[in-house]
């Protein structure tokens, strides 16, 4: 699975509880994109969560 480039974001895991509280495995997966980032005067492709993109800790290459 991708992890974020910038922030470091990966999956998590844990437990869906049901009402008779029977436990099962959970893996809760972040937004993740393949895109292409210009850094350096360079473009490059990363994998970035939306989050990051969003709030402009990278800049698109367009």
């Amino acid at each position: 699975m991708a992890k974020c480039s910038v922030c470091g974001k990966s999956v998590q895991f844990g437990h869906s509880v049901s009402h008779s509280n029977t436990k099962t495995q959970k893996i809760w997966k972040p937004n993740i994109k393949r895109v292409r980032v210009l850094e350096g005067g360079r473009v490059s492709r990363k994998y970035v969560c939306t989050r990051c993109i969003r709030s402009g800790f990278v800049q698109k290459a367009v």
